[in-house]
């Protein structure tokens, strides 16, 4: 898994539909999830931290959380489907941990509020994440052609626990 901080909203210059763009800690990969206006007001009103006249629904779900007891521990981003992501919001009360099925959206607006850690998997990551900084994409996938090019099938073998007869 990767963390990923809220990077800010967007609007996508064709659909006109907002999207929340996740960048990853070494500002290298961004993730952008498009989402709906009520999701994206919400998600930018947990970042500016100001409290709203009257509970939202994504305060009221932390509320609720306070009133039982529950700390939101994070939220993971774990699949991609048919161009639409899948999230958890990871529960906790005491030493039992929960996993509660959420829209990334949703979950993202929970996270900010509780400043809880965004994570995403990797597989999504790589499927669906653009550059950011494609001089450091490019200086590593350099410097990973030459650490292959340089390792002999005995190192490898070697330092893969494989036993060679």
């Amino acid at each position: 898994m990767i963390e990923m901080k809220v990077a800010g909203i967007a609007i996508d210059a064709v659909s006109r539909n907002p999207i929340v763009l996740l960048r990853d800690t070494l500002e290298r990969r961004a993730l952008p999830i498009w989402i709906g206006e009520a999701e994206a007001k919400a998600i930018v009103g947990g970042l500016d931290g100001r409290p709203s006249e009257r509970p939202m629904t994504h305060d009221l779900l932390l509320n609720f959380f306070d009133a039982w007891g529950l700390t939101v521990e994070r939220i993971v981003v774990h699949a991609l489907k048919n161009s639409t992501f899948f999230a958890v919001i990871t529960v906790s009360q005491g030493d039992v941990k929960k996993e509660i099925d959420a829209r990334p959206s949703d979950a993202i607006a929970i996270a900010v509020r509780a400043k809880c850690p965004i994570w995403v998997m990797e597989e999504v990551i790589l499927e669906a994440s653009i550059p950011v900084d494609q001089d450091a994409d490019e200086a590593e996938r350099r410097a990973f052609r030459e650490f292959l090019a340089k390792l002999t099938p005995e190192e490898l073998v070697k330092n893969s626990g494989i036993e060679s007869n």
